[in-house]
């Protein structure tokens, strides 16, 4: 069975509209600073606690095979009214860090209905040409990250809390557009029970392990990268007191660009194999965090900018092509289940990444601690390198 044309695009839509949520706080982190009187510390906080809740959501969600049993459309839009709800409640006037960090905690738990659950949908949907799918999806993902950003710049004449009130709105609409237009997949296997051994399960086939642990190093650098970008702007501004940058334009088209790099490493898949194209895209990211330390001590703002861009590209261009990999090789009826779990494992992972670059940052001013990010991707390398009995699927 033919899915309709329209399907992908509003999988797509309602993607970027929901995970508007993930990065509102980063947004408008200056204003949070400055009207709740928070440290400088607090964006790694705020990040990692969005992290965190969207690890026990991912972990529940597995555990119960909420995507598997239920309607995945339905799943998706109760998370996102959700999510919306508790992004609103950063703009409460009476908000502590502890508050804020709460909030942010159960927007993170509900993304986690969100991203994987719409990628368990586009699966559902798209048997074959999986990667192209989902490069388009974590696209969405992408741009829908960075958008707050692009917000912040765009209300600047206006109240920071608009940002927080246009995420959640957008959200809404996200699932809204998703239950109404997006029916269960002809894909779809419904899972009858619970399965509570599946995150030993998923783990037992090479193939799925090798995808995962590629996946994983990965994630390691992602979201680090992504929470640190406006960091690095700054820093490169004082360094060389003559720049004078845009933030949050820049910040929104470093990391948007990435969503163009995640649909041209789907049609490079199609060609060239999917492993391929994440281990290239991996390594040149990889590069990135190596050489991150000249890039910050010459003096060329355009070619500070264009270097940052180009890592936004490649440090996500791999990542629907290790879930494409993940979805190919777990059992049908798990498919969901297994998304999450591998999505659980991988945001824990950046929550480590996040707190020790934070952590550092406190303590040195060295911009070689971005050369840390490396790890990840060094150990993602390794894995995908080894030789396998079985072949991957392409």
């Amino acid at each position: 069975m033919k899915p309709s044309k329209t399907i992908l695009p509003i999988i797509v839509v309602s993607q970027f509209c929901c995970t508007s949520l993930w990065f509102a706080g980063n947004g408008v982190m200056h204003d949070l600073i400055v009207n709740f009187g928070l440290a400088e510390s607090a964006l790694g906080h705020l990040t990692s606690a969005v992290q965190f809740g969207f690890i026990l959501g991912t972990l529940i969600f597995a555990v119960l095979s909420i995507a598997d049993r239920f309607s995945p459309s339905k799943v998706f839009l109760c998370c996102a009214l959700l999510g919306a709800i508790f992004n609103l409640g950063t703009i409460w006037e009476g908000n502590s860090l502890g508050s804020i960090l709460t909030f942010r905690f159960f927007t993170g738990f509900f993304l986690a209905g969100i991203y994987p659950v719409g990628m368990k949908i586009a699966a559902d949907y798209f048997e074959r040409g999986l990667g192209k799918s989902l490069g388009y999806l974590v696209g969405a993902l992408v741009v829908g990250t960075a958008f707050p950003h692009l917000l912040r710049d765009m209300t600047t004449a206006f109240p920071w809390k608009y940002v927080l009130i246009g995420t959640s709105s957008l959200a809404v609409l996200g699932g809204v557009l998703m239950v109404g237009l997006v029916p269960d997949g002809p894909y779809r296997k419904p899972g009858q029970k619970i399965y509570l051994s599946a995150f030993l399960q998923v783990f037992k086939n090479p193939n799925f392990r090798s995808a995962a642990f590629g996946y994983f190093g990965h994630m390691w650098e992602l979201y680090a990268f992504w929470a640190f970008v406006p960091v690095m702007l700054k820093t490169y501004s004082i360094i060389h007191p003559d720049v004078a940058f845009n933030i949050p334009l820049l910040s929104f088209l470093i990391i948007a660009t990435g969503g163009l790099a995640c649909v041209l490493g789907g049609y490079l898949a199609q060609a060239l194999g999917t492993k391929r194209v994440a281990f290239l895209a991996l390594m040149l990211s990889c590069g990135c965090c190596l050489v991150s330390p000249m890039v910050f001590a010459q003096g060329e703002a355009i070619l500070f900018v264009a270097f940052l861009l180009f890592w936004g590209m490649v440090v996500i261009a791999d990542s629907p092509l290790f879930s494409t990999l993940v979805a190919q090789n777990a059992q049908p009826e798990i498919k969901g289940t297994a998304l999450t779990i591998v999505n659980c494992i991988g945001f824990a992972i950046t929550i480590v990444s996040i707190q020790l670059l934070t952590g550092i940052k406190g303590v040195t001013a060295s911009n070689s601690v971005y050369m840390l990010l490396a790890l990840g991707p060094i150990l993602g390398l390794m894995v995908l390198s080894k030789k396998k009995p079985t072949k991957w699927y392409l």
